[in-house]
Order: C-alpha cells, then sequence, then structure tokens
C-alpha cells in the first residue's frame, strides 16, 4: 500500500470523527431550542409515541398525509384484495385489468374531488382524441406541449374553476368539490398525458432502442427478469392497444394518482398485462418495513426537533447565525425524510399491485454533493420524465446550457406559479453552470500522478462545499422561507457574528465532501490510486 492510500485511511478516520461531533453539537444545539422555545412555536400537537412531548405538525403536506393516513391504508388494502384476487381468479390481462383499476380509482377520485372529477375527464378525454389524430404528425410535439400547457395555467389562475361559469343551474355542484383539490393532483395527470402522447408518438417513428446490447448489459436482464428500461423502450405492439380505457387508467391509477412516483404510458401498459418480476414477495414485504421504520424514525424526529415550526412561526428570525443554520439544514432534512415517506409510501402501494415505478430518493440527501446528483436522486422519477419526454427532445446536451433553464423554469411552473418558485429555478439554474464548466473541465483532465489525483480531489471538494451551499440556499428560497427570507438568512451570515460561522459551515460542507468521495471509494472498492 503507498503513502497516498494510507494518508487516505487516515484522513477517513479523521472526517468521521469530525462528523461525530459536527452531528453531536448540531443535535444538542436543536434539543435546546426545541425545548425553550416550544410555547412560542406555531404547529404543535401533542405526541402519541412519546405522550411527554409535543409533536411537530406544522407542515400542511405532511400533516395531511399523516391524518389520512389510516383511511387511505384501508383504500390500500381493499383495492389490493380486489385487484389482486380478479386478476388470479379470473386470468385478467391488460384489457380486463385496466377496466378493473379505471373503476376503482374512479370510486377513488369522487371520493377525492366529487363533481370535479368531471372536470379531469374532459381535459383527458381531448387530450386523447388529440394525440390519436395529430400524433403521426411533424408539428404534434409542438400541439401536445402547447394544450397541456394550456391547462397546466389554467387550471391554476382560475382555482380549477367554479362550476357557476356554466350557469346559475349548475352552481349547486360547488358545494360536492370533495375532500381534495382536483386542480393540485392534476399536474401529474399533465405528465402522464404527455407521456402517453410521446410514447404513442414514437410507437409509431423507427425505434432506436437495441434491446439485445442492453441485455448485455443490464444486470437483471441477464437473470431473465424485464428492467424498468425494456417495459418503457418497447412500447405497444399497435394503436387496438392503446385503448381509451386503458390511457384513462394509467392517468387515474389509484396508487400512483396523488403523488406519483411518475411511470411512462409504456412501462405502465406493459405491467398491467404481465406484472413486474423484478422484485420477490420477500422484497416487498421488506421494503414495507423499511417503509414502517422510517416512518417511526420520522415521528421520533418531529417529537424531539421542531425545525419546520421554527419557519412556520418566524422565529428563526431571532436566533443566532449557528442555530439559523442549524434549523435551516434540519428543516431540508425533515423536507427529505417527508417526501421520501410520501413517494414510497406510493410505490409500495404499486409494487404490491404487481407495478414497479422508478424509485425516488435513493440516496439520503447528505450523501449529494452535485447538483446534477441531487437531481438524479431526489425526485428521480420526475428527472428521468424531464430527460426523456424535455431535455432531449429540446437538444440534449447540444444545448445543455440553454436546455436547463428552459426544464427547471417548467419545474417551477409545474409545482406552482408562485414567484419564489421562479426564483429557486433560476438561482438553480445559476449555480447550474460553473459546476457544468467544472465537469467538462475536470473530464478532459487527465490524472497522471498520485499528487494529481490529491490535488483534484481537493478541487473537486472545494467545488462540491460550494454546491451544497447553493443548493441549501436555492431549497430553502423555493420551498421554505422565500426569496425576502432568503436575503435575511443570507445576511445574518455576512455580519461580523455570522462569518466565522459561514467559514466553519463551508469548512463541514467541504469534509462532508470529501466523506462522499470515500463513501464513493468504498463501495466501487477503489482502495488506491492506479
Amino acid at each position: 500500500m503507498d503513502r497516498y492510500a494510507k494518508w487516505k485511511q487516515r484522513e477517513l478516520l479523521l472526517i468521521l470523527l469530525y462528523a461525530l461531533a459536527f452531528y453531536a453539537y448540531a443535535l444538542r444545539i436543536s434539543l435546546r431550542l426545541s425545548h425553550d422555545h416550544y410555547l412560542k412555536l406555531r404547529g404543535l400537537a401533542p405526541g402519541w409515541l412519546i405522550p411527554t412531548r409535543r409533536n411537530d405538525v406544522s407542515d400542511a403536506q405532511w400533516r395531511n398525509f399523516r391524518g389520512n393516513l389510516p383511511i387511505l391504508s384501508f383504500v390500500f388494502a381493499v383495492f389490493t384484495v380486489v385487484a389482486n384476487g380478479c386478476r388470479s381468479v379470473f386470468k385478467l390481462k391488460a384489457r380486463g385489468m385496466a377496466i378493473l383499476w379505471l373503476s376503482l380509482s374512479l370510486v377513488y377520485l369522487t371520493y377525492l374531488h366529487g363533481a370535479c372529477v368531471v372536470y379531469i375527464l374532459s381535459i383527458a378525454t381531448a387530450n386523447f382524441f388529440l394525440v390519436k389524430v395529430f400524433a403521426r404528425t411533424k408539428f404534434f410535439p409542438f400541439m401536445l406541449w402547447a394544450f397541456n400547457l394550456f391547462f397546466l395555467l389554467c387550471n391554476r389562475i382560475y382555482e380549477g374553476y367554479s362550476f357557476s361559469i356554466f350557469g346559475p343551474q349548475f352552481e349547486f355542484l360547488d358545494n360536492f368539490r370533495g375532500t381534495f383539490r382536483w386542480h393540485i393532483c392534476f399536474n401529474f395527470v399533465v405528465l402522464r398525458m404527455i407521456s402517453f402522447g410521446y410514447d404513442f408518438h414514437w410507437g409509431h417513428l423507427d425505434s432506436h432502442f437495441d434491446q439485445e446490447k442492453h441485455v448485455t448489459r443490464c444486470s437483471l436482464c441477464k437473470l431473465g427478469k424485464t428492467c424498468y428500461v425494456v417495459r418503457q423502450e418497447k412500447g405497444l405492439a399497435s394503436d387496438s392497444s392503446c385503448s381509451f380505457a386503458l390511457y384513462l387508467c394509467y392517468l387515474v391509477y389509484a396508487p400512483l394518482y396523488l403523488a406519483g412516483p411518475i411511470i411512462s404510458f409504456n412501462a405502465f401498459a406493459s405491467q398491467l398485462d404481465v406484472p413486474q418480476n423484478t422484485h420477490s414477495v420477500k422484497d416487498v414485504a421488506r421494503y414495507g418495513l423499511r417503509w414502517l421504520f422510517s416512518f417511526l424514525v420520522m415521528e421520533l424526529m418531529t417529537q424531539f426537533f421542531y425545525y419546520n415550526a421554527f419557519v412556520i412561526s418566524g422565529l428563526w428570525r431571532e436566533l443566532s447565525p449557528v442555530e439559523i443554520f442549524i434549523i435551516g439544514y434540519g428543516v431540508l432534512n425533515f423536507m427529505w425524510l417527508k417526501f421520501l415517506l410520501l413517494w414510497r409510501y406510493f410505490r409500495f402501494w404499486s409494487l404490491v399491485n404487481g407495478i414497479e415505478t422508478v424509485e425516488n430518493m435513493p440516496n439520503c440527501i447528505n450523501n449529494c454533493y452535485s447538483l446534477e446528483t441531487f437531481w438524479k436522486t431526489w425526485h428521480a422519477s420526475f428527472n428521468r420524465w424531464l430527460i426523456r419526454y424535455m431535455y432531449i427532445p429540446l437538444g440534449g446536451s447540444r444545448r445543455k446550457f440553454l436546455n436547463v433553464w428552459v426544464v427547471f423554469t417548467f419545474v417551477a411552473v409545474w409545482h406552482d406559479l408562485e414567484w419564489k418558485l421562479l426564483s429557486w429555478a433560476w438561482l438553480t439554474c445559476l449555480f447550474f453552470m460553473p459546476e457544468m464548466l467544472l465537469k467538462s473541465a475536470s473530464n478532459a483532465f487527465k490524472v497522471q500522478s498520485a499528487f494529481g489525483e490529491f490535488l483534484l480531489r481537493e478541487l473537486k471538494a472545494l467545488s462540491g462545499a460550494v454546491t451544497i451551499t447553493c443548493l441549501m440556499m436555492a431549497n430553502l428560497a423555493g420551498y421554505v422561507i422565500g426569496p425576502s427570507g432568503l436575503s435575511l438568512f443570507v445576511s445574518s451570515f455576512l455580519s461580523r457574528e455570522g462569518l466565522p460561522v459561514l467559514g466553519g459551515v463551508f469548512f463541514s460542507f467541504y469534509l462532508g465532501t470529501k466523506l462522499m468521495f470515500h463513501i464513493q471509494d468504498l463501495r466501487s472498492g477503489v482502495h488506491s490510486p492506479r
């Protein structure tokens, strides 16, 4: 073993010791802040896991999911028994399963949206006929995007439309709008309508997918299983296979309707006919148990650390710079765990019913040091959707510096029509530019020695620290404190008291990035330079 490899081992030990000290300090400060200020915080409720402590349910999305979990799990159980039972008894294939799941899902949607289901079905029907009539034309992609963007914006601007706009005789229907705003969920339906349109359109073109070549490279396909990529790229055999019932079933499929993960039309239709075989019953059961463990971790976290309540209450503005950093860092970890639980719950429901989707959140938020990695591993299914249906059709890497701005602006508008989301999108794009330039430069730079590798690793660690800082700022601005809060957040760190804290934060992120390098080396079996 050479000197550089020995140094890397010592470095790993020192970084681990620093990480333990960092998290011990952060947890101690978090506990003190939660204890000292809980009487001033909004959004706390009595805890059930530890009755003597309050529970932070200040986040509306988490509060709604958590509160509706019993009824949601009941629906999960009933629909699963009915669907799998009918498939087994009647030997149903794609057509039969589409009609069955469409019927179940429409019952589900009626409970959620009441009379507003008519809006969903009307827009979906119009999109279906647009695809069927114009899919073979050259200008079809423009028509598809124009149609879906029009309704995406109108749904938000008019808040899901009042029935009274169609005449006073329909005004009474506004009393039967269900329990959940339909135009919020429709954002996911828009993605599915675009997916159906493109998959149907590409089905009439020559496929560039080489399945034989893919099988030689795919570990799952080598085992005789059918991976997600094959299901997505293979497509359906004929126009008649893309029936209206199958299309509607795809749009409103109950397990994935509310939050995803996002699945392409081809992959969904394929698995409706032949259920996924990449995960055994034991694998799926283990996945469910892991979700239950993660849920208990979330309950413990929200009963000891009131990160989100500090932001909702605005009390973070009164804290010192180091306390503001800990609250901000805690909020981002809370967001990560919240979305992990939401997405994995619905993915688990889908897996139990034979349909595999891309896994969102495959990596921990604390194991991402580049914007590219962050986006590949945060909303991973949405990232794949954006690449397949937006980034590549726009020209892919040939116009990447322009395409990034278009893609992230769409992501912001898709989430909601808010300035803070647009500021998040444009900040992210701004931070993306130097990363892409540095990545191109580092790929062109050939390491010739151990010192060269050491130097390149240090530069990447510094770059990673900058990226993590930028990611933290962009996500806090977009999803938590807004642009005005971000200016206060930044000014607190540029004060005389805040500058040493900023230096400590940057140093911590620098060491954190190096720890991620060591994790990558261990996973790939790299212990010393070649």
